[in-house]
């Protein structure tokens, strides 16, 4: 049959309890898995009590007769198992908050159940018993483990506590405390730290602690009181329609006018109102800091009374400072009531005074900051800042960064006023002061993921911050970084940071985001118009590693733009030198070669960016270990034969390629080669092209082959026919470097045929 914990063990059979308690055991170490808190204590008793279990079953073998000593043993492990299992079962079931600010008087009442099983282990009548020595010595072992046996709670836990009471003791605790605080709850006890999941298992707490038993306790009942007040500050203990409809019923049973200030209120020696009141053992209160300092002089006597005072006795009056307390609310609430009116009717110094009183005001306190944002400032402070008056704009600024701070609610109610973003960002372009209160303000909101959308739409606002950003005020530009940190979460504003130059969060994510953003930010440097320091950044900061992996392993699509980005940046010789020094050459080579008979546009970019190295190869000029483009006089041919293989634009960047190898460290070799491969011959046809980029190219390597080439070969290709259409070149070109290179080729051809004739 099952017992119930409060049968006595004398109504029963022995055996029977053994055996209801063993299954309690076996209960209670399966629900220990389960327990919300004190997880590693409940653990330890789930031990302890296992322990007990072979004792149990020995005793239950044994014909243990009707002992007085044994029947209140049973009976006290009966009852204390059975305890147990209560408060274990309590404690998977029960709010998890409730059950944190319990867990003292849970451990201690582990605490006691193991007490009070090394009791009844005690009680057994060993001596009159035929047992095991074995078993005598567990059951001596056990209750001696069961009597040290000390259960604390968790240092997390402690901590909580610690900051529960400290805020109640300090009862101008602001909201920003109370978040921290249900925050560190939730990561405690296991919830989510969601605003929904807070405030439900916050009035889940509220519900536990409503129960009829538990406001029989009337101590628990006032401090659990205490902690609800204290935790409602938090803003995910209630939405802000709740806490609007509760400040508004607040407010408005207060009338409209302030009130005067108590005698009592004054301290008598400072004769200020008090802010921490103390009782001497006079009976009279003064200012905790004012009667310290009274003390300290060497004072003996109460300078009310002139009676001797005990200096050691300095008690808080809890109640006067509270009546001090809710007498500056009324009037502060009051007050700012009745300010938001002066700030849209008023001119411009009155505005000024009442802007200063309010930050005083949103300065002092936090529960000040959301009477303000309740009384509906922000829509007011927002229009302010179209303002002429500068110190207006600045000041109303500070005052909603100040009621933005740590406010998520403050962050929505900005960005819902019409154009309130738009106003924040103007105010990025003006003088040094208000930037500085701008950047803060936006750099608060983009902690809000609602704002922080609006804040990269706003047109120009990027390139304003990316200017801050290099800012001579380092706060200004340490802001201003930090906030295009918080910006760069899409990929729409990387770009706007790319095309103003702040290269940073497009380079990240060339590196490390899917293919598809990679793409993105590929085409991105592909189509901008970069300047020479921006291209020289760029190769500073590792831009050619990513792309020269897209030109190997990438598929089509994004050779094709990585490319196209190679080509960009190519342009600057410094870059070029770079990319021939990590093998670019190689693979854009292979992809010339392996395209040559594609319709795409690819061998175009790929001819024009291999240009682009074979003139920074000149720029080296007479560097003590030059470096080469081309690897192999194979490459060379190759390339020089797809000139009669592929169309205009690649051909005109082939015959520049190998012009400005002619003008490198190895130009005599590169004119030699060019020379074998029959290259004259081919220059001559491209000297009758119709196309002039592809006929100036041609001309001018042609020059640069004749001035550097053997007469044999010359006079075997420059017929009559090649010098009428240089002549015609002469006469109808519009450049004068294509009419300069022809020039030199008949001039030179004239001096050849002139020492031939002589022979």
């Amino acid at each position: 049959m099952a017992l119930d914990m409060f049968t006595p063990a004398s109504s029963v059979l022995a055996p029977e309890f053994f055996t209801q308690i063993v299954e309690d055991v076996i209960e209670i170490t399966l629900a220990t898995n389960n327990v919300l808190i004190e997880k590693e204590s409940f653990k330890e008793l789930a031990i302890y009590l296992e322990r007990t279990v072979p004792i149990l079953n020995e005793f239950n073998k044994k014909d243990t007769g009707h002992s007085e000593s044994l029947n209140n043993a049973i009976e006290i492990l009966n009852r204390e198992v059975k305890t147990a299992k209560q408060l274990t079962m309590e404690c998977t079931k029960r709010n998890k908050l409730y059950l944190l600010m319990n867990c003292r008087t849970i451990v201690k009442r582990l605490e006691n159940i193991t007490r009070e099983i090394s009791l009844a282990l005690d009680l057994l009548p060993l001596a009159t018993l035929d047992l095991a020595s074995g078993i005598i010595e567990e059951i001596a072992e056990l209750r001696h483990s069961l009597q040290r046996a000390e259960f604390k709670a968790a240092i997390a836990e402690e901590e909580i506590l610690e900051k529960i009471e400290s805020g109640i003791q300090e009862r101008n605790v602001d909201r920003s405390y109370a978040n921290n605080l249900l925050a560190h709850i939730a990561e405690v006890v296991g919830i989510s730290t969601e605003r929904a999941a807070l405030k439900k298992e916050f009035e889940d707490f509220k519900s536990e602690i409503e129960n009829a038993h538990l406001l029989k306790d009337q101590a628990e009942s006032i401090q659990m009181a205490q902690i609800i007040a204290l935790l409602e500050r938090a803003d995910a203990a209630s939405s802000p329609k709740e806490k609007e409809m509760k400040y508004f019923t607040k407010r408005k049973s207060l009338g409209s006018l302030t009130l005067e200030p108590l005698q009592s209120f004054y301290c008598p020696i400072t004769r200020d109102v008090m802010v921490d009141p103390v009782e001497t053992s006079s009976g009279q209160t003064f200012e905790r800091s004012a009667i310290e300092k009274w003390l300290a002089d060497g004072n003996k006597l109460c300078p009310l009374t002139m009676t001797p005072l005990n200096t050691s006795i300095l008690r808080p009056n809890k109640t006067l400072r509270q009546s001090i307390e809710e007498w500056k609310d009324r009037n502060t609430m009051i007050t700012i009531a009745s300010m938001k009116s002066k700030l849209t009717n008023e001119g411009d110094e009155e505005v000024l005074h009442c802007l200063e009183q309010l930050e005083d005001l949103c300065v002092q306190r936090d529960q000040h900051r959301e009477w303000v944002i309740l009384e509906n400032y922000i829509p007011v402070l927002i229009q302010l800042l179209r303002e002429k008056n500068l110190d207006i704009r600045n000041r109303a600024l500070v005052i909603l960064y100040i009621l933005a701070k740590d406010s998520d609610d403050a962050k929505e109610r900005i960005a819902n006023v019409d154009n309130a973003i738009e106003y924040i960002v103007q105010s990025l372009g003006r003088r040094i002061g208000e930037r500085k209160s701008a950047v803060a303000l936006l750099l608060e909101l983009s902690k809000c993921t609602l704002v922080r959308d609006y804040i990269g739409k706003v047109q120009g606002g990027i390139l304003l911050l990316v200017t801050m950003s290099s800012s001579d005020d380092s706060q200004a530009a340490t802001d201003a970084q930090e906030l295009l940190e918080n910006l760069a979460f899409s990929d729409q504003n990387i770009i706007q940071m790319a095309k103003a130059n702040y290269f940073k969060h497009l380079l990240q994510r060339l590196s490390t985001g899917p293919e598809e953003v990679k793409m993105i930010m590929v085409s991105t440097l592909a189509e901008m118009d970069l300047t020479d320091h921006n291209k020289a950044s760029l190769f500073g900061e590792g831009v050619l590693s990513p792309l020269l992996h897209f030109v190997s392993d990438g598929d089509a699509g994004i050779q094709k733009v990585a490319i196209k980005a190679l080509r960009n940046l190519s342009s600057l010789p410094a870059n070029g030198l770079q990319m021939v020094r990590e093998g670019a050459v190689r693979p854009l080579l292979d992809l010339l070669f392996r395209h040559i008979s594609s319709s795409s546009g690819l061998r175009e970019q790929v001819a024009a960016t291999i240009m682009h190295l074979a003139e920074s190869i000149v720029s080296q000029g007479s560097s003590p270990t030059p470096i080469s483009l081309l690897e192999s006089d194979e490459d060379a041919l190759r390339l020089f034969s797809l000139i009669n293989l592929t169309g205009p634009d690649v051909q005109q960047n082939i015959l520049r390629i190998f012009y400005s190898l002619c003008q490198s460290p190895s130009g005599a070799s590169i004119q030699t080669k060019l020379t074998e491969y029959s290259a004259v011959q081919v220059l001559v046809q491209l000297c009758e092209q119709e196309n002039q980029n592809v006929r100036a190219n041609a001309v001018k390597l042609f020059s640069c082959l004749v001035e550097g080439g053997n007469e044999a070969t010359i006079l075997e290709h420059v017929d009559r026919k090649c010098l009428e259409t240089l002549l015609r070149i002469i006469q109808s070109s519009n450049d004068l470097e294509e009419i300069a290179s022809a020039m030199g080729i008949i001039s030179t051809f004239q001096k050849i045929a002139k020492l031939l004739s002589g022979f």
